[in-house]
């Protein structure tokens, strides 16, 4: 194997370990909810063993990501556009919907399960924001209201008041959110006239 090659599958066993760490699962209960022994996954964390398909099939599956993430695969000269998801260091996982210069950014955010007392770093930014729930129940942390948006429900707000989006401990949520960040808004209100 070629040295990018060495250095690529080199890198799998500590990203494998942060994801674990970051969902806060043991060895032995990642080994049985895949399948995998805790041996075997740990020599993989350690990178004294090399990543199978086999083995990295039903990682990617239980941590909700692509294989392409979990062995930081190159980007190929296909013209399409790469709407590969991101995995960030909290266990989240956040997928690009739209990818062009300008107007509104659409993405899917799938975060672990939070903690109920969590402490909110609060960001503000350029723009609108308009989040709609698809899954599980969303923290959103807004100027002074702490609000819960559940499975169907949504929240539009200007992106310059200080807000901050978690999962609970009821478990992961999934959620969609659309970002003017020249602060166009995601919907325009239709005005119907009588007949």
């Amino acid at each position: 194997m070629g040295n990018a090659t060495d250095q690529t599958l080199d890198a799998v066993g500590p990203r494998l370990k942060r994801l674990r760490l970051h969902r806060d699962v043991t060895l032995t209960t990642l080994a049985a909810e895949i399948g995998v022994s805790a041996s075997t996954l740990s020599r993989l964390e350690a990178g004294l063993r090399r990543p199978t398909l086999e083995q990295l099939l039903p990682l990617a599956r239980y941590y909700g990501v692509t294989i392409d993430s979990l062995v930081d695969a190159p980007r190929t000269a296909d013209p399409r556009v790469d709407l590969r998801p991101v995995s960030c260091s909290d266990g989240s996982v956040i997928i690009p919907l739209t990818r062009r210069p300008g107007g509104i950014q659409a993405f899917k955010f799938v975060l672990p399960t939070g903690s109920d007392d969590a402490v909110p770093d609060l960001h503000t930014h350029e723009g609108h924001d308009w989040a709609y729930v698809l899954n599980g129940t969303l923290r959103l942390i807004l100027g002074d209201h702490d609000l819960l948006l559940h499975a169907g429900e949504a929240a539009e707000f200007d992106t310059r008041i200080p807000h901050w989006f978690g999962a609970t401990s009821a478990g992961p949520v999934e959620y969609l959110s659309l970002v003017g960040r020249q602060g166009q808004r995601a919907h325009v209100r239709a005005v119907t006239t009588r007949r």
